[in-house]
């Protein structure tokens, strides 16, 4: 009686039928007319679902927001830096917030800070796509810089061959633990 449908049934046969296979009566579907249930061991059905439930959060991808803070006046050396840890922030599929701070009398030259933010995407823009322009709030000027769909592709597929040898790595350890056995 696996897996079939019985039809309509009085809910005290359907109890009984239940009890008598040792399993619980489990309605699935309460809002339709009549209401659908099923005889499964609810304690295991949980456990599915929740394992179900493991994996479609371990597949999915969550981002990280990362920031990176530059002051108008920045010296090269300095923003080269800052541009070289934003690529790999955007290589590893995070998205970037970059802001420029003013301080003081630097509020009256916002346009340098619009133009470091112009010169960075033109430096990362081979990995990244601008997900939002400059601009002011307050005493920064802020962008939001993301990678382009090329890496995330890149990275998809890397993720899901590091899973793939993760499945495999198990199987050799059992037989590394057979042959110890025997000897």
């Amino acid at each position: 009686m696996e897996g079939e449908q019985v039809g309509i049934i009085p809910t005290n046969e359907a109890i009984q039928r239940a009890r008598d296979a040792g399993l619980d009566l489990v309605e699935v579907a309460p809002t339709s007319r009549p209401p659908v249930c099923r005889i499964l061991d609810y304690g295991k059905y949980k456990y599915e679902q929740s394992k179900k439930e493991r994996i479609s959060k371990k597949k999915q991808h969550s981002f990280q927001m990362k920031e990176m803070r530059y002051r108008p006046k920045i010296d090269e050396h300095d923003y080269q830096f800052k541009t070289k840890h934003v690529k790999e922030f955007l290589s590893s599929g995070s998205k970037v917030r970059a802001f420029v701070m003013f301080r003081g009398r630097e509020m009256a030259y916002t346009e340098m800070g619009r133009k470091l933010l112009q010169r960075l995407v033109e430096d990362v823009s081979e990995i990244a796509d601008v997900e939002s322009a400059p601009k002011m709030e307050g005493r920064t000027m802020s962008m939001v810089v993301s990678p382009n769909s090329q890496i995330m592709k890149e990275l998809k597929k890397a993720y899901s061959d590091k899973s793939e040898d993760k499945k495999t790595e198990p199987a050799d350890e059992e037989k590394v633990e057979k042959t110890a056995s025997e000897e």
